[in-house]
């Protein structure tokens, strides 16, 4: 169960509140080897690498 309001919160109250679910842009970084555009921890999708190591073969 919730608590109940004490008082009534008016329209703009609830709509500031609401304002700030806001979508954030991702954080990219560039890979080490083709310097291509990746997200941090993931595999670059461009050359197969991740941690300067080859994990995956990329087809051309």
């Amino acid at each position: 169960m919730s608590i109940c309001p004490k008082n009534k919160s008016s329209k703009g109250h609830r709509d500031q509140r609401r304002a700030n679910w806001k979508m954030s842009v991702p954080n990219m970084g560039k890979c080490p080897k083709c310097g291509a555009p990746v997200m941090p921890h993931r595999v670059c999708k461009a050359c197969g690498t991740y941690n300067r190591k080859q994990i995956i073969e990329v087809k051309d």
